[in-house]
């Protein structure tokens, strides 16, 4: 009998290599990345507090109306360029980039570069 496959077992599987690598510190938090079937999430983490220090994702409100129509790409790089945008305000400039296991393609790359493209140094 063939075995399925749990993809979402494997994916915290990478997630816990990564993150033994990967920790934020107040001068470069650390960019931690979720998405769904329909939405991306994205937060800037102290790791040495455990504060979450900026958040974004395609339900707040400053993009509701901006991201009708969009594909996801382009709604995860609009949310990374939003992200940027927050963190600046905030006077971070320099993060680490966690994928959170997921590979580093599709909507988690346009993300990273929407990041980059706001001025957020990796």
């Amino acid at each position: 009998m063939i075995k399925q496959i749990n993809k979402n077992q494997d994916r915290l599987k990478r997630h816990k290599r990564v993150r033994a690598k990967v920790k934020g510190t107040a001068q470069t938090p650390r960019l931690s990345v979720y998405r769904t079937l329909t939405h991306i999430y994205a937060q800037i983490i102290d790791d040495v507090k455990g504060n979450t220090l900026v958040t974004a994702s395609t339900l707040d409100k400053e993009l509701k109306g901006k991201l009708e129509g969009m594909d996801k790409k382009a709604q995860a790089k609009e949310v990374g360029k939003l992200l940027a945008k927050k963190a600046k305000s905030k006077k971070i400039s320099a993060i680490v980039f966690d994928r959170g296991g997921y590979l580093y393609t599709g909507r988690v790359q346009a993300l990273a570069d929407g990041a980059r493209e706001g001025g957020l140094k990796f």
